[in-house]
């Protein structure tokens, strides 16, 4: 079968390999419905989770199930599925301890375009099928169900890491379609003001729909200074993290106020060291939190996603700017992922 790879470092391309195979427990997928994400412009162009070779890319996939093995109960082939981006391991002691995204070891719950093929194929294998797989309802488009498997979870889980409450004042830096997933979370949470950190258009148009109240763009000066001048120097009760460079925790510490939280949903992609401010934090003692967590997968996160968008919640539809049909569009989306001119918030490919 046919799949679009990273080849190595810096460098992708379409590959022939075998079809998988399922075990018992298991399912092989067709997709429907794929979107490149920024993880996988870090894991290509960056390197950040070191060196692979024709490893089929992809972890944001709606799909018909073709086959499932002897053991599946709950899903049968031509069932229309959400595919989490993380597909862990659950009869782990990770997932008993709560951290199922860990199970295996840390981050292994993320198998995807990572230690194993992606979902960037023909045909894709998923473990553990009834943990793992949500059934699509069909009142769903689509290009909105797509950005469930990672774009809502992982924004979401910003806001859950945050631990945000009633009249909050939020910040979230980086209002991609993660961050705006955040504020949007944020704004279910109960936060009164969310500031969102960004600069393109049609990022900030679509942060507003979502629930920001106010805007912070970097290229008009210092983020810090331009947050603490809008809360008249009180700071922030907590900051998600769901976008720029490693320097954002330094200054997501700088503006959150003493208690509070500061959370990272972000795959830093690049450096050695991440740094915290020593003052601002307190010296070590100011009760301010750092948190940071890969997004939840698995079937019943899927499932209340779900319901977030059956029952008018949240429209992740907002967050797709470009529709491609055909499966060979899969490498001109993730190219525009990884260019990001002013119009693009988030490309889907449609694979009838």
């Amino acid at each position: 079968m046919k799949g679009f790879a990273m080849l190595k470092i810096g460098e992708v391309g379409w590959i022939e390999i075998e079809k998988p195979k399922a075990g018992p427990y298991d399912a092989i997928v067709r997709p429907l419905a794929v979107a490149p994400c920024t993880s996988d412009i870090h894991t290509v162009f960056e390197g950040a989770i070191g060196e692979r070779h024709n490893l089929i890319l992809g972890h944001e996939a709606v799909g018909e199930v073709v086959e499932v093995g002897s053991e599946v109960k709950d899903f049968k082939p031509g069932d229309r599925v959400v595919v989490p981006a993380i597909t862990p391991d659950w009869r782990t002691l990770e997932a008993q301890r709560g951290f199922h995204q860990h199970s295996g070891g840390m981050l292994a719950g993320w198998k995807f375009s990572n230690i194993k093929d992606g979902v960037f194929a023909e045909y894709f294998h998923v473990n553990d099928a009834d943990m793992n797989l949500a059934h699509l309802p069909k009142e769903i488009p689509l290009e909105k169900a797509v950005m469930l498997p990672d774009m809502m979870t992982t924004g979401l889980h910003g806001a859950e890491l945050a631990d945000i409450g009633l009249g909050d004042t939020v910040a979230v830096i980086g209002i991609g379609p993660v961050g705006l997933m955040a504020v949007a979370g944020a704004k279910l949470r109960g936060a009164a003001r969310i500031i969102g950190v960004g600069s393109r258009p049609a990022l900030i148009e679509a942060a507003k729909y979502y629930g920001v109240t106010d805007i912070v763009n970097y290229k008009h000066g210092d983020i810090v200074e331009q947050v603490m001048k809008l809360t008249d120097n009180k700071g922030v009760d907590a900051v998600i993290i769901a976008g720029a460079g490693a320097d954002a925790i330094d200054k997501a510490v700088k503006m959150v106020k003493p208690g509070g939280t500061v959370s990272n949903v972000n795959y830093f992609g690049e450096g050695g060291i991440l740094p915290i401010p020593r003052l601002d934090w307190g010296c070590g003692m100011s009760h301010k939190s750092i948190r940071g967590g890969l997004c939840p997968g698995g079937r019943l996160r899927m499932e209340k996603l779900v319901d977030l968008v059956r029952y008018n919640r949240i429209d992740p539809g907002k967050l797709v700017s470009h529709v491609f049909e055909g499966f060979e569009h899969i490498e001109k989306a993730l190219l525009m992922m990884k260019e990001k001119s002013s119009d693009v918030i988030k490309p889907v490919v449609i694979i009838k």
